[in-house]
């Protein structure tokens, strides 16, 4: 029993030290096989400066190509109230930034001399004629006028219709109608 106690402990000394002295050698990478890393680099660009202008009409689909002759018909269609809807409550006093998206289905395509103007109702602090940026025929636009609530209690409308260059009328009128509390 003492020669197999005595060769299990010369079996465990030496792989102890077996396992201790054993390295394991890797092999050294070479260039070939290791893949360059190159991390993205952010290339910092300067934002472009935009000057703030009043808008008046947004464009928002391809025109189609109208024609700018004397046998054009104008017409412009009412298609949604964008902001403000009909009798909201605001406050006497506030300003009023009121958007209606519009189609210029007509056949003419509206350039200088067109016009948005007072038809009725109150002016609300705005100015009586105001120009439509230009806009081709076939267009949806956004039209936007400011308005100012008036100081006193109630019900309010203001209505505009589109003039040619001519002064003639044409289209849906649009509106506003709010109630001030």
């Amino acid at each position: 029993m003492k020669k197999i106690f005595g060769g299990l402990l010369f079996l465990t000394v030496l792989f102890s030290l077996c396992g201790c002295s054993f390295q394991y050698e890797r092999e050294a990478p070479d260039a070939r096989n290791v893949p360059i890393f190159l991390p993205p680099t952010l290339v910092p660009t300067g934002m472009p400066t935009v000057e703030p202008t009043a808008i008046q009409v947004f464009t928002s689909s391809t025109p189609s190509v109208g024609t700018t002759s004397d046998n054009c018909e104008n017409s412009l269609t009412f298609i949604s109230d964008l902001t403000i809807p009909d009798g909201t409550v605001v406050a006497g006093g506030s300003t009023l930034d009121k958007r209606w998206e519009v189609d210029n289905t007509g056949t003419c395509n509206w350039g200088e001399g067109y016009q948005l103007r007072f038809i009725g109702g109150d002016e609300m602090g705005t100015i009586a004629a105001q120009d439509i940026v230009p806009a081709r025929s076939g267009t949806r636009m956004t039209i936007e006028i400011i308005f100012t609530a008036p100081a006193e209690a109630g019900t309010y409308r203001s209505a505009w219709q589109a003039y040619d260059p001519g002064g003639n009328p044409f289209g849906d009128p649009i509106y506003i109608v709010v109630v001030v509390e």
